[in-house]
């Protein structure tokens, strides 16, 4: 059992890595889909997606232990069980679904969500109240997206960024919402044999920078002021759409 030798890919997975972690910390939001683009610059994005997520399921360990406690549990009973039929979903059409126009769509979705939040910036601070609806259509899209590549950050947080939480509360339920997430997608991942010995001797190399990322970002979130969080995460949002648009045109027209 041998992990990928080529130091052009360590290039790219180890600030991957990094930046996940930060956001599985709570910092950043949408960072953590940064990591399989930046590692499928070198390898395939299936590829890229399977040694993650053992790596984010580590992550997601550590945040559970650091925001023990801290979570908004009717977003979490409004916003898990949708997630779980978007995982169906993804799975029950993984052979089918285009994962370019999957990209294409998310990218579009956050980018929209923060031109929306641009143009109603006099009434953005004040938080919006929990929606049924809105909750099982994002919380499905979230599941589904984080499925085919683990990019189900913009539709959480399409639900979640409005109800304007306190930074360690609104990082405390992202956590636990992709801990049960991606705890859920590893049966349905070794199923399509994404947890071959190649991605998982890749993921043991890697598996060290979780912990030590993921506290980081939990710090960060205790120390910054809530203004500059969620500023922080629009940012995040903005940069994350434009390459998630980017990489899935490429796809596309390619």
């Amino acid at each position: 059992m041998h992990p990928i030798a080529d130091p052009l890919f360590y290039v790219a997975a180890i600030p991957a890595v990094l930046l996940a972690g930060l956001s599985k910390g709570g910092f950043g939001g949408s960072m953590a889909m940064l990591a399989v683009p930046l590692i499928a610059l070198v390898i395939s994005p299936i590829q890229a997606a399977g040694i993650m997520l053992p790596i984010l399921v580590v992550m997601d360990v550590v945040g559970l232990l650091a925001y023990r406690g801290h979570a908004d549990r009717r977003s979490l009973w409004i916003l898990v069980p949708p997630a779980l039929l978007g995982i169906g979903l993804g799975w029950a059409t993984a052979a089918f679904v285009n994962e370019a126009f999957v990209r294409l769509l998310v990218g579009a979705m956050a980018l929209i969500f923060v031109g929306d939040h641009l143009l109603r910036r006099g009434r953005a601070r004040v938080a919006s109240g929990h929606n049924r609806a809105k909750g099982a259509f994002w919380g499905t899209v979230a599941g589904f997206t984080s499925f085919v590549s683990h990019t189900g950050g913009p539709p959480f947080q399409l639900y979640m960024v409005p109800l304007r939480l306190e930074p360690t509360l609104f990082a405390g339920t992202a956590v636990i919402f992709f801990a049960v997430v991606n705890a859920v997608k590893l049966v349905p991942y070794f199923l399509l044999g994404q947890f071959d010995p190649t991605n998982l001797a890749t993921s043991a190399v890697l598996l060290p920078l979780a912990p030590l990322a993921t506290l980081v970002g939990v710090w960060l979130v205790k120390v910054v002021q809530p203004d500059f969080f969620y500023r922080f995460i629009y940012i995040m949002m903005v940069i994350v759409g434009v390459k998630l648009i980017y990489d899935g045109a490429l796809a596309l027209l390619a």
